[in-house]
Formats: C-alpha cells, sequence, structure tokens
C-alpha cells in the first residue's frame, strides 16, 4: 500500500488519500454496505489506498463528515447508494433528495470529484447522477470501474474507457456500458466494514454467491442493477468469505442473491462446499428463493449447510396472474417449496404480489385462500407493484395513462410521470380501497403481513420499532423470521 503524506491547508494538517469510500444508508435496522468490503478489496489489491467514512453507524452524519473532511483530502469519494426508496406503498419514502443533500454539505467540504455506486443508483443512474449533482457514475459492478477511474483520473482521462461509468461532459451525460464483468470473483477478507457492529444492530449479515438475473419477471429491477445473466462465484471463494465472518463473530447470514437456486447446480455446489468444511453446525443463513427448481435433494443439503429460512417469490396463486407477472412456476410448486422447508426444519415465508395488471377480487382471494392452505410459517401479502424504469411495467402504465386509465396509479408527486419518485401499480379492478378488500380475505390469520391503508405503512422493515428493539435485545436472523415471531407471541 503506498505511504499516505501530508499537506498543509491553512492552519489544518490534512492527510492526503486516494480513496474515500462513504455510506449513506442510515435505514433502520442497520444493513451492512456490502458492496464497500468488495470494492475496498479491489482497489487495495490495485495499490490504491482507502479510507471509509461510514454514516450508517453515527448518531451525527453531518458532523462526522467535518470532522472528517477536516482532517483529509481525497482524491475521489465514492458514495454507495442502496435504496431509493422503501419501495412500500402507501409509505412511499423517497431517499433521493437526502442524497442530493449529502453530497451538498461534502461539496462544501472538499473539492474532490463524487463517484456513486450501488443497487440504487443502477437502477436509476443518469436521472439520479442528473438529480444530484454528483461528478460520475457506475451502473454495475464497482470493484473493477473504480480502480479504473481513480487511473483514468490520474492519466489521460480517458472516461470511455471506465466499465459502466456515467459522467458529465459540457452539458451532457455519457454512459458507458453497464459493468458487469464474467467471471465473477470478489474479496473474501470483509474486514473493511465494522461487519460486527451491523451484526449487532440488524440481526445479520449478507454475502453474494452470484449476481445476474435471467428471468424476465415484469416488475423486477434486478436484471436492470445486475445484468441480464448470471455471473457465478466460485463455491470455493464464497466459502471462504464465510469463513471469514465467522472469525469476526457473525454467524448468521443473508445469501443477497435475486434467488438462490437460480441456478440450481451453482446452490447446490455452495452448500455441499460449506459441509465438505464442516460449516453447517457453526452458522445460521437465510435466502431468497424461487420456487422452482426445488427439489428434496437441495432441500437437504440446504438444511444440512446451516440454512434456517427460505423465502420464496410466489407472487400468485392464480394460474393467469402467474403468467401475467412473467413467472416459470406454478402454485403446486410453491406448495411443494413450503412443504420442503417444513420436512427439513427450515422456516418459510411466501411473498405475495397483488394488485398487478388484470388482478381482481376473485384472483386475490384465490392466492390468499391458497397460501392459507399451504401453510407456511408467515405470507407477506405485498399490495402494489414498485414500477421500475426499464421493465416492463413502465410500459405498461405510459399506455395506459395513454388511454387515459389513471385509477391504477399510486404516487404521491404531481406533474409529470417521473418514475425515479416511488410510483405504484394497483389493479384498478380491485376498488377504491383495495387494502381492505385484501384484508377481509386475509381475515385476521397472523400468519400474513397485511397491507395497510393509504395513510400507514405495511410490514415496512424501514424504522420498524418492534422489530429494531427485537435485535437489540439479541433476536438474530432475517426481518421476516423476527417479526413472525413477535406475532405469534402477541
Amino acid at each position: 500500500m503506498p505511504a499516505q503524506t501530508v499537506i498543509h491547508v491553512g492552519n489544518l494538517n490534512r492527510k492526503k488519500i486516494m480513496l474515500v469510500l462513504i455510506n449513506t444508508n442510515r435505514m433502520s435496522p442497520s444493513i451492512a454496505p456490502v458492496g464497500l468490503d468488495y470494492v475496498t478489496s479491489s482497489a487495495q489489491q490495485a495499490g490504491i489506498d482507502v479510507e471509509l467514512l461510514d454514516l450508517g453507524l453515527v448518531e451525527k452524519p453531518e458532523e462526522t463528515m467535518r470532522d472528517f473532511f477536516s482532517k483529509n483530502m481525497p482524491e475521489l469519494i465514492g458514495i454507495t447508494f442502496r435504496n431509493a426508496d422503501d419501495c412500500f406503498w402507501p409509505s412511499a419514502d423517497w431517499f433521493v433528495p437526502k442524497l442530493k443533500n449529502t453530497i451538498e454539505e461534502i461539496r462544501a467540504l472538499t473539492d474532490a470529484p463524487i463517484v456513486l455506486g450501488g443497487i440504487g443508483f443502477s437502477i436509476f443512474a443518469k436521472p439520479i447522477l442528473e438529480y444530484s449533482g454528483a461528478d460520475f457514475g457506475i451502473h454495475g459492478d464497482g470493484e473493477i470501474a473504480i480502480v479504473e477511474l481513480m487511473r483514468q483520473l490520474r492519466d489521460h482521462k480517458n472516461f470511455a474507457n471506465v466499465p459502466g461509468l456515467l459522467w458529465r461532459n459540457k452539458n451532457k451525460i455519457l454512459e458507458n456500458h453497464p459493468s458487469w464483468p464474467e467471471p465473477l470473483s470478489l474479496g473474501t477478507e470483509r474486514n473493511f466494514i465494522d461487519n460486527l457492529a451491523y451484526f449487532k444492530r440488524g440481526g445479520q449479515c449478507g454475502i453474494e454467491t452470484k449476481r445476474g438475473c435471467n428471468r424476465n419477471c415484469i416488475y423486477c429491477a434486478d436484471p436492470i442493477a445486475k445484468g441480464t445473466k448470471l455471473r457465478l462465484r466460485n463455491p470455493s471463494e464464497v466459502v471462504d468469505e464465510i469463513q471469514s465472518l465467522l472469525k469476526q463473530g457473525v454467524d448468521v447470514l443473508h445469501i443477497c442473491d435475486s434467488e438462490f437456486n437460480l441456478s440450481y447446480s451453482h446452490a447446490l455446489n455452495i452448500c455441499m462446499e460449506i459441509n465438505k468444511r464442516s460449516l453447517g453446525e457453526k452458522i445460521k443463513w437465510y435466502t431468497y428463493m424461487s420456487p422452482a427448481p426445488f427439489d428434496a435433494e437441495l432441500a437437504k443439503q440446504m438444511a444440512l449447510a446451516g440454512c434456517v429460512g427460505v423465502d420464496f417469490t410466489g407472487d400468485s396463486a392464480n394460474e393467469t396472474m402467474l403468467r401475467t407477472y412473467n413467472q416459470k412456476h406454478n402454485k403446486e410448486n410453491i406448495a411443494t417449496g413450503v412443504k420442503l422447508c417444513k420436512e427439513n426444519g427450515m422456516a418459510v415465508m411466501v411473498d405475495l404480489l397483488l394488485g398487478g395488471p388484470g388482478e381482481t377480487p376473485e384472483t386475490a382471494k384465490e392466492t390468499i385462500d391458497f397460501a392459507k392452505e399451504i401453510d407456511a410459517d408467515c405470507i407477506g401479502a405485498t399490495l402494489g407493484m414498485r414500477v421500475y424504469p426499464g421493465t416492463f411495467m413502465e410500459k405498461y402504465v405510459k399506455e395506459q395513462l395513454h388511454r387515459g386509465n389513471h385509477a391504477a396509479i399510486r404516487r404521491k408527486y404531481t406533474g409529470p410521470l417521473n418514475m425515479l419518485m416511488p410510483t405504484f401499480y394497483i389493479s384498478e379492478k380491485l376498488g377504491e380501497k383495495p387494502a381492505e378488500l385484501i384484508k377481509d380475505f386475509i381475515n385476521g390469520d397472523k400468519r400474513f403481513f397485511e397491507p395497510a391503508g393509504e395513510d400507514a405503512s405495511d410490514y415496512n422493515y424501514n424504522d420498524n420499532t418492534p422489530l429494531i428493539n427485537a435485535i437489540k435485545n439479541g433476536a438474530r436472523g432475517a426481518f421476516w423470521h423476527i417479526l413472525n415471531k413477535l406475532n405469534k407471541v402477541s
């Protein structure tokens, strides 16, 4: 690592450093900025000295920034942006204005260029860069891109060579092809961020076994942010990372893949590698999964490898709605998945997505009645789709508005449609009070996380006081599993 120098500015001694990475995500319960660990590993291997400014773990972020930049003078500032909003109607809590404010505060403290990255940024890359006033953005993976950006800033400033980069050229924003490198290899040390502090505040820490999604669900932004191909990590590398976190005292993990079992063989190989190292009794982990492909062998190996909870993307039990959503599974796959999990001692949640195009009271009731029958531990009854740019739903919503159908569009802003701001779709066929209709169908079943009315949030994890208190008192695991246990007690 290169030596750090000290320069004099006025009466202050400020340390010159190459790269500062800032975490701006202050959602609670706290979620560790996994990407910063990966990006730092790549930067340090390239000889770049890196400092961390983690605003997620401080009481007074503005004061922390002032103190940091009074002592440090970076060449480049990288800001990770995880969530543009909380993705829930009716709360529709929008985080982009706070990002802009943070950038303005940083501008007053240093003239170093600012580059944005992270999943939340990648979904809305160009509009967020325009809105926030940052100098650069990286659409996609940041590990290789940040190193190349540092090189270009120091040398030729040929920004067209930086994977995934968005940059300003006079009055235009130029965009390179997203950064989705293959093969995918990430650092395993995970020693840059304070993972143990996040574990104590958030009840779990995340890992990735792959990136990208080869599905084409009409509402999902993962292919836009992570790419349309599955980019698989070597199972040995993934388990090295798990062991690194174990050494830090983190033994409850969440696999952050879009769907763990896509691909099936990769999921099985991850489990086999964990089992080969006899780690299954030392860790507990949760994951998102598609109901298919999933069978008794994968369920068995997952349980042996320490999996204690699965969250299935069920969406619907109505065949027409599943095809509308472009899902490849059927309701029998959902029922089988729940059964296999329970037989292998894994808690199971089924996430429903109600209110999509064509949803009627009859199709919604069919789905809820089916969910009651299959006996999952808990069921998420999400009402309404967050409409993301670049998805089928964006095109569909614009067509509906062109035809004069405004009833299905839910938003808290006025003027032209702006997908950067929280914009939702709920089928108008569910009536004027769709949340009340869904609640009537649920009929008080405690296994369901119900949608709420127009003036309240539903099972939103953001600033969920019972969840925060439970973690503070020692609860560990996926947020849905902790809340489910709390519901049983109450």
